[in-house]
């Protein structure tokens, strides 16, 4: 077997840099329209006065909701047709998770894991309620703005609280997404969302079911 091993795919590494690029742009267009930067933002830097617009953040706000969309659905489609779902939460990760988290703490040895660690497949599922919260209130937004639309107040109320509530839950997972590379054994994960590919030897210790998976495939190609 090769000394890299191929961990992320071009269409994984596309999806997660157009949606953390998205998120982060809509995080920073919502905020433009609350509007927080022309009452506290005292120094401007160069280029930012942009951001004192409500109409130009709106505008770019939904320029990039648009582009979240799109990447979710590409991204859903593409892994549903091809019947890869190893990512999903399974039963067990969240103890899992724990005994990987203090084997980490303690410097003792993981227990063996697939090609997601358990905590991963949690993150996702994570990210993936906050996202879908976040675009169905942002869609509601939208559509009590069409001109002929009524909606009681009430409801105007509860899907702006629920909006800013996911956008802190989207904020929160970003926080502890990046937290977790504080962990050595993690930053040996981050080369495989650049380039695509980790070192072999990276999977055999921390991934060692899904190593066995590729080797077994390898030995059905050669025969």
């Amino acid at each position: 077997m090769k000394m890299k091993i191929l961990r992320q795919s071009l269409s994984n590494r596309i999806v997660h840099w157009v949606s953390a690029i998205s998120i982060l742009m809509l995080i920073i267009t919502g905020f433009g329209q609350m509007p927080l930067y022309g009452r506290y933002l005292v120094v401007q830097p160069p280029g930012t006065r942009w951001l004192t617009s409500y109409e130009i953040t709106l505008y770019m706000h939904y320029i990039f909701a648009a582009v979240l969309l799109f990447i979710i659905f590409y991204h859903l489609a593409y892994h549903f047709l091809r019947k890869e779902f190893h990512i999903l939460p399974k039963k067990g990760d969240l103890k899992a998770s724990f005994e990987i988290i203090k084997a980490m703490i303690l410097r003792r040895p993981e227990p063996a894991s697939e090609k997601y660690l358990p905590e991963q497949r949690l993150a996702y599922a994570y990210f993936a309620f906050a996202i879908a919260m976040v675009v169905i209130t942002g869609i509601f937004k939208v559509i009590k703005n069409i001109q002929g639309v009524n909606v009681s107040n009430s409801l105007i109320l509860w899907g702006a609280q629920l909006h800013n509530l996911a956008t802190m839950l989207i904020i929160l997972g970003i926080i502890m997404h990046l937290a977790a590379f504080a962990f050595k054994a993690n930053r040996k994960m981050l080369s495989g969302m650049f380039t695509g590919y980790v070192n072999k030897e990276y999977v055999q210790e921390r991934h060692s079911i899904w190593y066995h998976e590729l080797e077994g495939q390898e030995e059905k190609k050669e025969n």
